[in-house]
């Protein structure tokens, strides 16, 4: 058998998680996303684990979902209950980071975005390609990057689909630690120490309460969102976009 997609690993009272398949940048697919779900299942269970990282092997962070996978006609990489990478649509009830080396682009970038705090490599780069693959940052980049950087910011960012160094998006104030080359899980692992040293019901309480407010802007976007990513899912140009990825050769856009 071949190595897991997905790694878990406990660090103490934290939770580490490694997408596994540097082959493809750290791709997700459905295989991967169930794996997720797993380890966040373990994170909330588990009393004796306190916050979890979500970290990419190799010096990658994550590419998205495995487009490849998707142009062969196989699952989509999310799951029944936490839906998009076994994640977004119901994130583990307990803080969580990413430690981001190397590039978060599309789906990679939701992932982190889903997150409650970024450490990232100096090195690092985030963004949100799909415009240019005919499909929508549906998976939270256009409903909740705006409500986290300036929105002119964010509209740049998904509409030009240009990856953002990971310096601008700290003084930005998206990304918390901006860590030297390599480091950045170690500075994750600093920061979820911190956090699992103190009150588990009050780290609780008290994220929940942030979420809150956060949530109450974010929700006329997501239901937006699913109705734009449905409109373009039925379109020639969201078949041609992934056609085009998978085949390694520009798009045709046609507008339909």
């Amino acid at each position: 058998m071949g190595e897991a997609k997905i790694l878990q690993q406990a660090r103490g009272a934290v939770l580490v998680v490694t997408i596994n398949r540097p082959e493809c940048r750290n791709a997700i697919d459905a295989e991967a996303a169930h794996e997720i779900e797993r380890a966040w299942d373990r994170l909330d269970a588990d009393a004796a684990l306190r916050a979890g990282i979500i970290t990419g092997a190799s010096g990658f962070f994550c590419a998205g979902a495995d487009l490849k996978a998707a142009a062969a006609g196989l699952p989509p990489a999310r799951t029944a209950r936490r839906g998009i990478f076994g994640t977004i649509g119901q994130p583990p009830q307990k803080p969580m980071l990413a430690a981001v080396e190397g590039d978060a682009l599309g789906g990679g970038f939701e992932l982190a975005l889903a997150c409650d705090l970024i450490i990232a490599s100096e090195r690092a780069r985030f963004g949100l390609p799909e415009c240019r693959r005919g499909v929508l940052a549906a998976g939270g980049g256009a409903a909740r990057l705006p409500a986290k950087i300036p929105v002119n910011i964010a509209m740049e960012m998904v509409l030009t689909g240009a990856p953002q160094p990971a310096a601008r998006l700290h003084a930005l104030g998206l990304i918390n630690i901006l860590s030297a080359p390599g480091d950045a899980l170690a500075a994750a692992l600093e920061v979820a120490d911190a956090i699992a040293g103190n009150a588990p019901l009050a780290v609780g309480a008290a994220r929940r309460v942030v979420l809150a407010v956060a949530q109450a802007s974010e929700a006329a976007g997501w239901a937006l969102q699913q109705t734009e990513a449905a409109f373009l899912r039925a379109s020639a140009d969201y078949r041609e976009g992934i056609a085009a990825f998978a085949e390694k050769r520009p798009p045709q856009w046609t507008g339909q």
